[in-house]
C-alpha cells in the first residue's frame, strides 16, 4: 500500500467523494485559494471550482448555519472550521438545529453534514486554540463524532461520514497532519462505530483515540521491555462507540486505562470508565485508571504545555498502577 500523510489522506477522501457525488461541496475559511490552513484542501479549488469549494468570511455561526441549511435542502456539505475552538461560535446551529432536525421532524428532515477541522493542542497555540472539545459534542444526542488517529482511518472514516445522513463532527489533531501511514489504493469505507485493536496484549487494556493512540503505543513498547503486554484499542469514533470491543478486551485482560487529551471532568474517558465499571465489574482486577489533560487552560509556555498533555510516560505509569507495580 502507498504511504501518505494524514492531511493528504483527508484530501484524497474529499476528492473521491466530490467526484463521486456532485452534491458534496466544501465551505470554510481559506480552503480555496490558500488551499487550507493545513493544506487538506490542496488542489480542490482548481479541480472543482468556486461553486463547490467556497471560501467563507470569518463568521463560523454564519457559514456553519449555511451548511446546516444546505444539508437540510438535500446537499452534502463538508464545512471546515479552522480549529474546533472556533466551532464554539457555531454551537447554536450545530446543537440546536443540526442535531435536532431529524428528531423534531419525525424523520422527515435529515442533515447529512460533516463539520471537520483540527482539535486539541499543537505547538504553543495557547489556551484559546488548544482545547479538546470532543466531549461537548459527544454529549449531544443526534450528533456523531469521529477522531481518527491514522491516515488510513482518516480517509476511510471521512468517506463514511460524508455518506452518512446525520451530522458528523470530524475532529482531527493538528499534530497528526504531517504523520504518515499506509493507505490502500482501492476505495475503503471504515464504518462509524467500529473500534480497532491496534496492538494485541494480555495484561491490560489501554483505550485511546486521536493523537493519544501514538502515545499509548509508545507506552506499550516501553512496557513490553519489562514483559508487560498491553492491548491498545482505538475507538476511532466516539459516538457511536464500540462498547462491545472495549468491554470484551477488558474482560480478557482484567485491567483498563483510558486516555484522553481533554480535561478530566465530564470527559470521554469518564464515560468509558463508567461503562467499563458497569459492564465488566466482576472481571476487573483493579480500578479503571484515567490519564487525561490537566483541569486547567492549556498554557502557552512550551514546558507547561507539555506538562498538561498526557504522554507515554504517564500512560505507562497508569498501566503499572493498574497492575499494582507502582
Amino acid at each position: 500500500m502507498p504511504v501518505m500523510a494524514y492531511r493528504d489522506a483527508l484530501g484524497l477522501a474529499l476528492r473521491e467523494e466530490m467526484r463521486r457525488d456532485d452534491r458534496v461541496f466544501l465551505m470554510g475559511e481559506d480552503i480555496g485559494a490558500y488551499q487550507g490552513a493545513y493544506k487538506v484542501t490542496k488542489g480542490l479549488l482548481a479541480e472543482f471550482g468556486s461553486r463547490r469549494v467556497i471560501d467563507t468570511p470569518i463568521a463560523e455561526a454564519g457559514f456553519v448555519g449555511a451548511g446546516v441549511g444546505a444539508a437540510m435542502a438535500g446537499l452534502r456539505p463538508v464545512v471546515e472550521v479552522m480549529t474546533f475552538n472556533f466551532a464554539v461560535a457555531a454551537m447554536d446551529p450545530i446543537v440546536n438545529t443540526a442535531a435536532k432536525a431529524r428528531y423534531m421532524s419525525g424523520g422527515q428532515v435529515s442533515v447529512p453534514l460533516v463539520i471537520r477541522g483540527p482539535g486539541g493542542a499543537a505547538h504553543q497555540l495557547a489556551a484559546q486554540h488548544s482545547q479538546a472539545l470532543e466531549a461537548w459534542f459527544c454529549h449531544v444526542p443526534g450528533l456523531k463524532v469521529c477522531a481518527p488517529s491514522t491516515p488510513r482511518d482518516a480517509r476511510g472514516l471521512l468517506k463514511s461520514a460524508i455518506r452518512d445522513d446525520n451530522p458528523v463532527l470530524f475532529v482531527e489533531a493538528e499534530l497528526l497532519y504531517g504523520t504518515t501511514g499506509e493507505v490502500p489504493d482501492a476505495e475503503e469505507l471504515i464504518p462509524l462505530g467500529v473500534a480497532a485493536i491496534v496492538r494485541p496484549g494480555r495484561d491490560a487494556t489501554v483505550i485511546a483515540y486521536s493523537k493519544m493512540v501514538r502515545e499509548a503505543l509508545a507506552a506499550a513498547e516501553t512496557l513490553a521491555r519489562d514483559g508487560i503486554e498491553v492491548e491498545v484499542i482505538d475507538p476511532r469514533t466516539l459516538r457511536p462507540f464500540d462498547w462491545e470491543t472495549v468491554v470484551a478486551s477488558v474482560r480478557r485482560t482484567g485491567r483498563a486505562v483510558v486516555v484522553q487529551e481533554g480535561s478530566p471532568f465530564c470527559g470521554v474517558a469518564a464515560e468509558i470508565a463508567a461503562r467499563i465499571a458497569a459492564e465488566a465489574f466482576d472481571d476487573l482486577d483493579a480500578p479503571v485508571e484515567r490519564v487525561t489533560g490537566f483541569d486547567a487552560p492549556v498554557p502557552y509556555a512550551r514546558p507547561l504545555e507539555a506538562a498538561t498533555i498526557p504522554d507515554a510516560a504517564r500512560i505507562a505509569a497508569a498501566v503499572k498502577r493498574a497492575l499494582y507495580l507502582a
